[in-house]
């Protein structure tokens, strides 16, 4: 029988979160763009066998690194105190439990001096350590490194992909091969190898050699079937529409693609993302999602029996709330808890009894204004260790029960400094566009704020367009906090196409980009200053990525922005369907290719009516961009300052990609904005005038 020990309705693992609550700390710190440095950001989690420990992978800058380093520290949920195991510039991350919980293994990518050989030539190799920080250990030292790893459940095998040069046999294979320092469209792949090691006798053993590339993969329990998510080549674009999932049978060592009809054929769009696998205790049923660029995200489980595969069901998300991809089962049960958007928020829902194509209730594991960035479920099935985020801090591990009953109890304090600064005030903002549709945003005041006071404003505009801005204190360098700080009004509108507000809400945009969207912010706009919150002579615009896009077809609408900045934003959509490495994203919005849907991809282009603009633009690109190429925003910059002759400036940062990294790069960002907006918004023009945090 399978013991549940609970401290009232908390499970045992809790009992160290039920404490005193701690002194209020005194909030007297104004926050100023270097604090954005100091903060650390958990992006792993995974409980002990018996319940007594979390092991959390936390990324964090540590000068005078330019790029931030992961690190694995261990919380003890008795006593909350936490240990830091590793302290190598390696990457360490992805941590998971040996089932005696003696060892906690990870990956890392770990480099001494001159060496050049395994496990200490900088490639990622598995490595396990003891949960004191003591006896670390390389597991693998496979030539190149590993791809991803899995521990199996009775904690006795390893299993890891590597990846092979393969270059097609075809009439210019021995072109290839002898100018192989090239780069090729196509014929030269690095294929996968699905090994698995013997911890015990420490032997290997090749599973999986053919010509696919295996991107994630799960094991049952009992070992019996291997599920992979696989593409045939390794570039992003055959994610969105050529992935399959290939289930490997270890009793007949055959492979077999699960029937994809429903997420292809029968989808709205062809092109979705699969990801997300995950075997229920039994290894009977495989559940993950697809994901869609414009339409509602699926959660879908594949049942097998001991002849294969019978029969794939689609899950019914409650309310249309939008799944985002995390889904786990709960040990011991056939219910099923996922993660998805609601109206701002970011939830933990569990889908009762999921088998034979039927479903039981669907129940909120975490109701109210929270905001949940990854979790996992103990090995009981009672509790859930949650990474949160709230109005007053960054994402920290919460304890709650697996059943939503009793309250989440916070574990862990991994920002402490947060706990003195003067944070914004956060709340939802509502207002209705032109066309009658309730929109949402989060609006950020100062802390001081007093009512009625019209402030200078930013509007921040989300990238995706598939994603949303949630009700939580986040500090970014695409505006949030920050302004806040300084004195300004800052609006994130979750306009047409954002998620957490219904399937019509998200698809609404489809066919109707720099339509919608532009006229959701405009109400946005209007309406905060006819609540008095702006000065409607001092408003400026900022996003990055699709929030770059959406700047620059603003700037296109309307001249009564006083500054913009622009980042990665696209600005032809032909031109972006060309160049960018997920073109199903402008084949989905745009209904079409440029060939025939020609009309609309104009539409949805700023370009072709930038000549209106006369808002002084800034415009941040990383040279490396695959997503939004740096052609867009040099082209932005050519029609503004060589012809339209639009005070403009262009950033580049040498080397970055679609996200900015180093240090450098995103203290500049963040400067530069300031500048920018103070001298174009608030005619400030010297280091001395800049306001002081507060009310201008």
């Amino acid at each position: 029988m399978r013991a549940k020990h609970v401290y009232g309705s908390i499970p045992m693992f809790l009992v160290a979160a039920v404490m005193a609550g701690a002194v209020e700390p005194v909030r007297d710190h104004d926050i100023v763009a270097e604090d954005y440095f100091s903060i650390g950001v958990i992006t792993g989690v995974a409980i002990s066998p018996d319940n007594s420990k979390i092991a959390y992978s936390e990324m964090r800058w540590d000068p005078p690194a330019e790029k931030r380093n992961t690190d694995l520290w261990v919380l003890s949920v008795e006593t909350r105190d936490v240990n830091r195991l590793t302290f190598d510039a390696a990457g360490d991350a992805d941590p998971q439990w040996s089932a005696d919980g003696k060892w906690l293994y990870f990956s890392s990518a770990r480099k001494r001096g001159p060496e050049e050989k395994p496990p200490y030539d900088g490639k990622k190799q598995v490595w396990r350590i003891r949960p004191n920080g003591s006896d670390v250990q390389p597991v693998t030292r496979i030539k190149d490194g590993i791809n991803g790893y899995r521990i199996s459940h009775d904690g006795k095998t390893l299993y890891y992909t590597v990846s092979k040069k393969n270059v097609d046999a075809d009439p210019w294979k021995e072109l290839r091969e002898e100018f192989d320092e090239l780069e090729y469209g196509h014929g030269v792949v690095k294929f996968s190898q699905l090994w698995k090691l013997d911890l015990q006798a420490w032997r290997k053993e090749k599973i999986i050699d053919e010509k696919r590339v295996i991107n994630e993969f799960a094991v049952s329990a009992d070992e019996r079937y291997i599920a992979m998510q696989t593409t045939p080549t390794g570039e992003l674009i055959t994610n969105e529409g050529w992935s399959t999932i290939d289930i490997y049978d270890a009793a007949s060592e055959e492979v077999a693609s699960l029937p994809d009809k429903q997420w292809r054929d029968d989808a709205p769009s062809p092109y979705g993302w699969l990801e997300g696998l995950v075997w229920s205790g039994d290894g009977r049923s495989l559940a993950f999602h697809c994901g869609f660029d414009g339409y509602p995200g699926e959660i879908w489980v594949a049942h097998f029996d001991e002849k294969g595969h019978r029969v794939t069901q689609r899950i019914t998300r409650v309310d249309e709330v939008f799944a985002d991809g995390h889904v786990e089962w709960v040990p011991g049960t056939h219910d099923l808890c996922f993660g998805a958007d609601d109206h701002a928020r970011s939830r933990i829902y569990r889908v009762t009894d999921v088998r034979d194509g039927r479903q039981g209730r669907t129940v909120t594991v975490t109701p109210g204004d929270v905001s949940v960035e990854t979790f996992t479920v103990d090995r009981a099935g009672d509790g859930i260790a949650a990474v949160m985020s709230g109005l007053t801090h960054p994402p920290d591990i919460f304890g709650l029960s697996a059943t939503g009953t009793g309250r989440a109890e916070r574990l862990t304090n991994v920002n402490p400094q947060v706990d003195t600064w003067k944070l914004p005030q956060i709340k939802i903002a509502k207002w209705t566009s032109k066309d009658g549709t309730p929109v949402e945003g989060i609006l950020e005041l100062p802390p001081d704020y007093v009512e009625g006071t019209p402030l200078p404003t930013v509007i921040e505009l989300h990238g995706g367009p598939t994603s949303a801005s949630k009700l939580r204190m986040r500090f970014w360098i695409y505006g949030r906090v920050l302004f806040a700080a300084r004195g300004w009004a800052l609006l994130s509108p979750n306009y047409r196409g954002s998620t957490g507000y219904g399937d019509k809400f998200l698809t609404d945009l489809i066919g109707h980009k720099n339509d919608r969207d532009v006229a959701d912010i405009m109400a946005g706009a209007d309406w905060m200053v006819e609540q008095g919150y702006s000065d409607p002579d001092k408003m400026a615009v900022m996003g990055w990525s699709n929030g770059g896009y959406l700047t620059n077809c603003m700037i296109a609408h309307t001249s009564r922005f006083k500054a913009a900045s622009s980042g990665a934003g696209v600005f032809d959509t032909v031109t972006q369907w060309l160049e960018e490495d997920t073109p199903g994203h402008v084949i989905n919005f745009n209904q079409g290719f440029p060939w025939n849907s020609t009309e609309q991809m104009r539409k949805g282009s700023a370009l072709y009516t930038i000549d209106k603009c006369t808002t002084p633009t800034l415009i941040h690109v990383g040279a490396n961009d695959p997503r939004c190429p740096p052609g867009h925003s040099k082209g932005l910059y050519r029609a503004l300052h060589h012809y339209l002759k639009v005070p403009t400036e262009l950033v580049v940062y040498p080397g970055a990609g679609h996200g900015l990294t180093k240090y450098e790069h995103r203290k500049a960002k963040m400067e530069w904005d300031l500048k920018w907006f103070d001298y174009h918004v608030l005619g400030k023009t010297t280091e001395e005038d800049t306001p002081e945090p507060g009310i201008d």
